[in-house]
């Protein structure tokens, strides 16, 4: 069987996986020369299942903890396993309880284990959470990688070009926000990021500040570099980043240690997030077609499980055509 998967977002490159390693072949097309620089590109790569089932369903938390293995095994030596810390300044430690009492898998931690935790952060915060079990990686290593793992396993890719979808037997279409608009109910909304730059500060792992308006994160990445977001906005609108948002960031950098205001800006970014209204991703189908989308700000956490979905679909669809073509004698593998 041949299969076409549409986009080289996240949701494109776990599903050509998942379709790969399953024995299907697989083509992957993307409308621009190179691959996908969307939102995917702009991510944060927490993967964080418990931290994200405070503001999400139950099935952030279900489907996402599997997501650490999933990437360790697709793209070796990228996902880091420091946990997460959530923090929140002295006169909002009412939103750490409040995030404590909507979630699990954390463990309360005082200024002294904070210390042990981040010694950047020694007599910042008074007390936090840690999630030990969550981690992270850098998305552009990882879908670089990840690229490059399925063209060694001989998946064709096709950039900048048309493709003739009559010619395969199953399409997955995974365009994300190039979808809004033709499927009922799907929706853009905006993030949007900045990289800052400085040698005073380092931090093992995402650092989540809690905020009665706007709660922000700070993600570690090469040694020096730290990637600060993200909001949510609903518009589909994707624009330069916003001076209000800009001031947020720097604010939340700056109250995580004042070492940031020295720090160099050295990239902002926005991408228009699929939602539907649950905020959860789904797989659904329409004809020869299976659309993966709407993974709102759970990309790279919810991105293998929907791939694992879509795949167990084709190949149900495959395993179906085998017992026929077996029964009549005349079956043979695409």
């Amino acid at each position: 069987m041949r299969v076409l998967v549409k986009g080289t977002g996240v949701a494109g490159l776990t599903a050509a996986f998942e379709l790969a390693r399953g024995g299907v072949t697989v083509e992957v097309c993307e409308r621009n020369a190179e691959p996908s620089r969307g939102a995917s590109f702009y991510a944060g790569g927490m993967l964080a299942p418990w931290c994200e089932r405070e503001s999400a369903d139950e099935a952030v938390l279900t489907l996402g903890k599997a997501a650490l293995d999933w990437w360790d095994e697709a793209t070796p030596g990228l996902v880091v396993r420091n946990g997460t810390l959530v923090v929140a300044p002295a006169r909002d430690k009412v939103e750490l309880s409040r995030f404590a009492s909507r979630t699990s898998g954390y463990r309360w931690v005082g200024e002294a284990e904070i210390a042990d935790l981040e010694p950047d952060l020694a007599g910042r915060f008074r007390s936090g959470l840690y999630f030990a079990d969550e981690g992270h990686l850098d998305p552009r290593l990882a879908l670089a990688s990840l690229y490059q793992r399925l063209c060694a396993m001989g998946v064709r890719f096709h950039m900048g070009v048309l493709v003739d979808e009559r010619s395969f037997e199953r399409v997955v279409d995974c365009t994300g926000p190039a979808a809004v608009g033709k499927i009922p109910r799907l929706r853009g909304v905006r993030g949007e990021m900045l990289y800052l730059a400085t040698r005073e500060v380092s931090l093992s792992r995402p650092i989540r500040l809690l905020h009665p308006r706007i709660p922000l994160y700070i993600v570690p990445r090469e040694p020096g570099r730290f990637m600060v977001g993200a909001t949510m906005i609903e518009t589909e609108n994707k624009g330069a980043i916003s001076a209000r948002s800009m001031m947020e960031f720097l604010n939340a950098a700056y109250a995580v240690h004042p070492a940031f205001a020295e720090a160099e800006i050295i990239e902002t970014g926005t991408g228009v997030r699929p939602a539907y209204p649950d905020n959860l991703p789904k797989v659904t189908e329409d004809g020869r077609t299976i659309f993966i989308n709407g993974a709102h700000r759970h990309g790279f956490l919810l991105s293998p499980a929907m791939a694992r979905q879509a795949a167990g679909i084709v190949c149900e669809t495959l395993s179906y055509k085998e017992q026929d073509h077996e029964a009549s004698g005349e079956w043979r593998r695409a």
